[in-house]
């Protein structure tokens, strides 16, 4: 724009500010979750259901039934990534786009879309990962995007809770807020803020077997996906980092 069309607005009128504050590839994300639910639900029957999450749930005894007709592992291609679009209910659904807009707007504005997609798709291969090594020979599915999101939560993690930076501008010397420094692991665990959280965060996950043991009653909850997809993020974020 050049200088001379740079208009303040008249006194008394606020400057017009933008409807949705989150970054735009943050919104594509949660509304393609919204969308691929929306479709599940109201326009499929229950036949379609069931083949949706044949083809597109990651189902870990699919492994195993390779070893009689591999044919059986193809869905396993997608399926690490795919079944991160999917969830069981609204309840499901509302509570991991919650999350998503809360930790992928962090990552997003600091590394950009690509690496954003990046780390959540990568994350909830890493769930699924966890998720077979515990439930190989259950013959359960899994899906919902906690995995990917808990990924962008270990990310987010990094970096969040550090101070902000600041510089002297070159030429006129004011102060500029440069931004977070990403944190090494050491320094996540030396810092109270980002610590407790990781600890409480993990903890609380990892306790989730217990449940029953204690209360009688199951947990829906695919801990090894949060868990699996937040050490995913936690550690490869240093990777997208920009050198200067």
């Amino acid at each position: 724009m050049r200088e001379q069309d740079q208009v303040p607005a008249p006194p008394g009128i606020p400057a017009k500010e933008p409807v949705f504050l989150l970054p735009t590839p943050v919104t594509l994300l949660a509304g393609a979750l919204i969308v691929v639910h929306l479709a599940s639900t109201l326009v499929l029957n229950q036949d379609g259901l069931n083949q949706l999450l044949f083809w597109f749930a990651f189902q870990p005894y699919r492994i195993v039934l390779m070893a009689e007709d591999p044919s059986f592992g193809i869905p396993l291609l997608w399926s690490p990534f795919t079944h991160a679009l999917l969830h069981a209910g609204w309840d499901h659904l509302v509570f991991n786009t919650a999350w998503l807009v809360i930790f992928a707007t962090p990552v997003a504005r600091r590394y950009g879309a690509g690496a954003m997609l990046a780390l959540f798709l990568v994350s909830a291969a890493m769930g699924a990962a966890f998720f077979a090594a515990t439930t190989l020979y259950e013959g359960i599915y899994l899906i919902g995007a906690s995995g990917g999101v808990a990924g962008l939560t270990g990310a987010a993690i990094r970096f969040i809770f550090q101070p902000v930076l600041m510089a002297r501008h070159p030429e006129t010397g004011e102060p500029v807020m440069i931004g977070r420094r990403l944190a090494s692991l050491r320094e996540v665990f030396a810092n109270p803020s980002s610590r407790y959280f990781t600890l409480i965060w993990l903890v609380l996950n990892a306790a989730v077997p217990l449940v029953p043991v204690i209360t009688g009653q199951s947990l829906a909850v695919a801990w090894q996906a949060h868990l699996g997809g937040f050490v995913a993020g936690f550690l490869l974020v240093g990777l997208f980092e920009r050198k200067v």
